[in-house]
């Protein structure tokens, strides 16, 4: 297994140089001068939004709940496929219309023509804040794995894989990035469809899955029944499936369309991207609920998200299982690796140039470095909790960027005469409804809701409130 895993670190750092003997200018560095082609759009865009979530926490939870899972997939699934066709071709166009925009704080400033720069200042600290807490969750399921694999103590091993993240993005940014996430997003779905085809044969098939998991509890092949054996009910359907709205504000998959070299890839990047993420969610459940039946061992709630590599050692030779190991690691770097080049650029092109206007592009270059090493310290801290949960961690940031961004994206790309002042209302009142929301939730009753449904939902009635007095007034 350490074979294999130095063999992929190698071929990783081996991109990163020829990605840095090619990034010259900030706009090289932070979205590779918009040349990236219809496979390395899609697949990277599908890596950096599963990240180890994929391989981790939804086969975990899908191990503890069930079919209840498959809500969770097919919210994404659809979040996904409207992603693609809603904003994709838009934002592309618009960003470069829009004074060539290489972030989106920067496009939110030229479409809004905000000249008070608040709409930029303010998105900028939502990328930082939330990317803090998003950043973390890849490097604790980093720890989870070297702890696992390798016995090293969570602390070091929650260091090595930032180490290991932070000098292949530090060395050749976005490029660097996107063409990582190719081979990792190829690897990822290599690993899940490997370990879920081989678990469905050592069982007998997917009817004798099916009823070994009804013998162990009849509500894990109930969909409509939670993890706690009870009614999922309205609420509880509404939050899973709500995870899809979390798309349209993701900044780390957004910047892949506005990366790509033309609008006219789309179409194409669109049908490999949907393809990617369908059997990538379908196989990752499918890994989950096999768990069930085939570990000795029952798993606890915060060990659950194991069970892809429980299952490796019980179904693979040690070869092929350190391959898929270095899938896990993957699935980390390939969303870490993003988070980290957006907070840079939110740092560099959306709050420092906007100080200093007469700074080189290569100082720009040294200081979108020098911010990714400052943001990995900050979330190697945050990291450091051993009992975190990825699925936890993940959801919080994924809830934030939906409710902030995702309704101004979308209305800012339909909407015509949107303004500055109804966008930044909503920006505002969407992520901090996430973070109250997220602090008084329960466990029962409306509050129980996922925090992305009611703040995307608020933020889109006061963009509307905001707009429509505008206009009144007018």
């Amino acid at each position: 297994m350490v074979i294999t895993f130095c063999i992929y670190l190698i071929l990783i750092f081996i991109i990163a140089y020829l990605a840095w003997r090619k990034t010259k200018t900030l706009s090289d560095y932070i979205l590779g001068s918009r040349q990236l082609g219809s496979w390395t759009t899609a697949i990277s865009a599908g890596a950096s939004d599963m990240s180890g979530w994929l391989l981790l926490g939804l086969p975990g939870y899908a191990y503890l709940a069930g079919l209840e899972a498959i809500w969770i997939a097919l919210g994404l699934l659809i979040g996904t496929i409207c992603n693609w066709y809603l904003i994709a071709p838009r934002l592309r166009v618009q960003t470069e219309q829009l004074n060539n925009a290489i972030t989106l704080p920067e496009y939110f400033e030229h479409r809004f023509q905000d000249k008070t720069h608040s709409l930029r200042i303010i998105s900028a600290v939502i990328i930082l804040l939330f990317y803090l807490f998003y950043t973390s969750s890849g490097l604790v399921a980093g720890g989870k794995l070297f702890n696992a694999v390798f016995d090293i103590p969570y602390h070091w091993a929650v260091i090595i894989g930032a180490s290991i993240i932070l000098l292949y993005t530090t060395l050749g940014g976005f490029l660097a990035v996107s063409w990582t996430d190719l081979l990792q997003g190829l690897l990822m779905l290599f690993a899940l469809s490997c370990v879920s085809i081989l678990a469905v044969v050592k069982i007998g098939g997917m009817d004798i899955l099916a009823q070994s998991i009804a013998s162990k509890a009849t509500y894990l092949v109930n969909p409509f029944q939670s993890s706690e054996a009870k009614t999922l009910g309205f609420i509880g359907l509404i939050s899973l499936l709500g995870w899809g709205l979390g798309y349209f504000g993701q900044p780390h998959i957004l910047i892949r369309f506005m990366a790509i070299k033309s609008e006219r890839l789309i179409p194409n990047s669109r049908r490999i991207a949907i393809c990617w993420t369908a059997i990538g969610l379908t196989t990752a459940v499918i890994i989950g609920l096999a768990g069930i039946p085939l570990l000795t061992v029952t798993l606890t709630a915060s060990a659950s998200e194991t069970v892809f590599i429980e299952l490796l050692s019980l179904l693979m030779h040690p070869l092929l299982a350190g391959i898929c190991l270095a899938a896990i690691l993957a699935a980390i770097m390939s969303t870490a690796d993003s988070q980290l080049l957006v907070a840079s650029s939110a740092l560099t092109e959306d709050m420092y140039q906007l100080i200093n206007r007469n700074v080189s592009e290569t100082s720009l270059v040294f200081i979108g470095r020098l911010a990714v090493v400052v943001i990995t310290l900050i979330a190697t801290g945050i990291a450091m909790n051993p009992e975190s949960s990825v699925l936890n961690m993940v959801a919080y940031a994924w809830a934030g960027f939906g409710a902030a961004f995702g309704p101004v994206i979308l209305l800012s790309l339909y909407w015509r005469a949107l303004s500055y002042q109804a966008a930044l209302a909503g920006m505002l009142a969407g992520g901090i409804t996430v973070i109250i929301w997220k602090n008084l939730a329960s466990e029962t009753g409306i509050m129980s809701v996922y925090e992305l449904v009611p703040g995307f939902i608020i933020s889109l009635i006061i963009i509307s409130i905001v707009q429509l007095t505008l206009n009144k007034d007018n």
